[in-house]
């Protein structure tokens, strides 16, 4: 528990009175003011934290922390002391315009820091970049250009920037000292780091063992990462469970260079939000984007497996380990139903992205359409013609004319498992609900209207078409 006396302190003290006091966490000025807290912890000064305090939240957010979380705290402290800021690092490959909440984890953690008085550097890989992937086992990641390379940096910022105060932080691209870093140089780095070092690691062993191959590039790709710590002299360095092999050679040129060795700052990979255990990545379609709309990073996140919500909760929102553990509690001793914890998480993730007014909108509109029910009372509907758009299939109506779905194969897979439905709603609460296959998928708008010319051919109802997630109204 945090000292009542600090900014921190005193906002977990007010956090756990609110969190005892709001049973459903699905709505109500309670959760309003759960909400406000954490939007106000997003940018709270840190710096009133003794450094023990701030290696703790450090650490509770940390899947390795190495040395250690005592190492840390001494680090801070010294800093402290010493009255000088940390250089925390931060290296970003930008081989990719779209974010996913996964890539945020990091930043959360470099914004804390950030927020206790130090330093961040972003190093821009932008020579890796242009190499492309060194084994040349990833087709899908091709060698940039510098236009690549700016382009790609500005969406990453703009997606990110609502976890992460970029004006107060430094950008480097390590072309600045890779470029003309000479040859002799480069082997006077190398000869100082044996060979096993690199064959110690367990991926390279797998591969050599099965016969994969493993090229000179993929054994110096570390080094040429630690020359980065080298140049900004990195006190701490934040980066992925998956960099924390590449971060422990970091620590090994830094030292060979008469430098004092980086802290290690490792955060775990988020699992995607189908619940197979495969980590968030786009490729498998288990992602909140970062750049998604609204009411579709609400919507993904409260499709989550219940079972996430604690790995969600830490990873993502600026909820303390005590608040956590309580909500943990509430819901074993079924206090607060997982729904309600749901609702909180992705009240929170939309709101730092959206605002609170977006994030309170898309709640209503998820009761509407998920709870109560009620596509009527659901905002933000596309709306179709029947008439213009009559020979559209119902699957081109999703995927061209309003794009909610991203292609017509997905129509049709959702169609074949159930989940393709025209639903009618009359005045009041009365509705009616049918199921269409995939061979309705692909006809024509008008021929449904025909089929069921009765229903659609009336004033006083309003109909809907349901793929999934996503909601048309027609017309």
């Amino acid at each position: 528990m945090m000292h009542n006396s600090t900014r921190l302190g005193a906002s977990q003290a007010t956090m756990m009175d609110l969190l005892e006091s709001a049973p459903e966490l699905r709505e109500g000025p309670q959760l309003n003011a759960i909400l406000g807290l954490l939007s106000e912890r997003r940018r709270m000064d840190l710096t009133d934290l003794s450094p023990t305090e701030q290696a703790q939240i450090i650490a509770a957010r940390t899947q390795e922390l190495l040395p250690s979380s005592d190492h840390l705290a001494e680090l801070l402290a010294d800093a402290r002391d010493a009255g000088r800021q940390l250089i925390v690092k931060f290296g970003i490959d930008p081989t990719a315009a779209d974010v996913h909440v996964g890539h945020a984890v990091p930043m959360i953690v470099a914004s804390r820091l950030q927020r206790m008085g130090h330093r961040v550097v972003f190093i821009v890989g932008d020579i890796t970049a242009k190499i492309g992937d060194p084994s040349g086992r990833v087709a899908d990641r091709p060698p940039l250009t510098d236009d690549d390379i700016r382009h790609n940096m500005q969406s990453y910022r703009d997606q990110v920037s609502p976890f992460f105060d970029f004006h107060r932080a430094d950008f480097r691209f390590n072309s600045e000292w890779l470029a003309p870093f000479s040859l002799p140089r480069f082997i006077g780095v190398l000869e100082n780091l044996p060979l096993s070092v690199s064959l110690q690691r367990e991926d390279f062993r797998n591969r050599l063992s099965a016969g994969s191959g493993l090229t000179m590039a993929e054994l110096v790709y570390s080094v040429v990462m630690a020359l980065d710590s080298v140049e900004v002299t990195a006190d701490i360095e934040i980066g992925g469970l998956d960099q924390l092999l590449n971060m422990q050679m970091c620590r090994r040129v830094m030292e060979n260079h008469g430098q004092k060795p980086e802290v290690i700052v490792a955060t775990g990979l988020i699992e995607g939000t189908d619940g197979t255990g495969a980590k968030m990545s786009k490729s498998k379609g288990n992602y909140v984007g970062l750049a998604f709309d609204p009411k579709d990073v609400f919507g993904k996140l409260m499709s989550a497996p219940d079972r996430l919500l604690p790995a969600y909760l830490e990873s993502l929102t600026e909820l303390l380990s005590p608040e956590i553990a309580l909500i943990q509690k509430m819901m074993e001793d079924r206090r607060i139903h997982p729904m309600g914890v749901k609702t909180l998480l992705a009240s929170d993730v939309t709101a730092a992205i959206h605002g609170l007014e977006v994030a309170e909108s898309c709640r209503a509109g998820f009761k509407a359409q998920f709870s109560q029910r009620r596509y009527s009372n659901t905002p933000d509907v596309p709306v179709v013609s029947g008439s213009e758009q009559a020979d559209a299939t119902l699957a081109e109506l999703f995927v061209k004319v309003t794009r909610q779905v991203p292609s017509l194969n997905q129509v049709r897979r959702t169609a074949k498992s159930g989940g393709l439905r025209l639903v009618v709603e009359w005045p009041g609460s009365d509705k009616e609900s049918f199921t269409l296959g995939t061979e309705e998928a692909d006809a024509p708008l008008a021929t449904l209207i025909a089929t069921h010319v009765e229903l659609l051919g009336t004033t006083s109802t309003r109909s809907f078409l349901k793929c999934g997630r996503s909601l048309i109204e027609l017309r």
